[in-house]
């Protein structure tokens, strides 16, 4: 048993190479597992943008470490507290206002937010704290939002186009079909289809699930529609 502590002393908690690399290895997976959860619902910051955010707060928590290790005076919070307030930027870019004055992304970029925190606390080697956190991102993230579109009462269709140059009339008519109450999302076609194009339909329940599908199924360059 002490033999085991002391391992997971030295390869966890005190500060070398080895767990330099644990720590930034556990960033990408911790980090990926966000973004991949992300990027399956269509979010412009998928996998790779998770990864990468994760990392470099990490990277800035164990420069702070790696300052105080070689004995220079100051505060190894200071680097890291800059992650905070910065990462704003990066999420700000994520935060769209369509149109119809509908804004989207405010989940994606607090999940930016987020996965930066799990970066630095894994940089500073507070490995119970990332891994709850990130527990709690994909429960927030992948399993509330399904409560909460419940309780909105809307109807959310996924339709895929094969005709990428009748998107904008395609879009259009669907608009008109379901009233002005209604969002669409453009994304990457889910099939994996070359020249394929995604749409994510949010509405008003008022409009019954199936004959809005079946409708929006016989429009011409609509490829097939499915209920979320």
């Amino acid at each position: 048993m002490e033999q085991i502590i002391a391992f997971c002393k030295e390869y966890f908690i005190e500060f070398n190479w080895i767990s330099v690399i644990v720590r930034i290895m556990l960033a990408v997976i911790l980090g990926g597992i966000i973004g991949s959860e992300r990027g399956k619902n269509g979010s412009p910051a998928g996998l790779r943008t998770h990864i990468l955010v994760c990392v470099g707060a990490a990277m800035t928590a164990l420069i702070s470490v790696y300052i105080a290790q070689i004995g220079s005076s100051g505060d190894i919070g200071r680097i890291p507290a800059q992650v905070i307030s910065g990462i704003g930027f990066l999420g700000a870019g994520m935060i769209i206002v369509k149109k119809n004055n509908v804004i989207t992304g405010l989940t994606t970029a607090a999940g930016m937010w987020a996965t930066a925190t799990i970066g630095i606390a894994l940089g500073y080697g507070f490995y119970l704290g990332a891994l709850i956190a990130t527990g709690a991102c994909i429960f927030t993230a992948a399993f509330l939002t399904r409560l909460e579109r419940r309780r909105k009462k809307s109807m959310h269709l996924y339709a895929e186009i094969c005709q990428a140059e009748s998107a904008g009339s395609i879009t259009d008519e669907i608009r008109k079909m379901l009233g002005h109450e209604v969002l669409i999302e453009v994304s990457s076609a889910r099939s994996g289809i070359h020249g394929n194009i995604g749409l994510y339909i949010t509405a008003n329940t008022h409009n019954n699930d199936t004959s809005c599908r079946e409708r929006i199924e016989e429009i011409n360059g609509i490829y097939f529609v499915i209920s979320e």
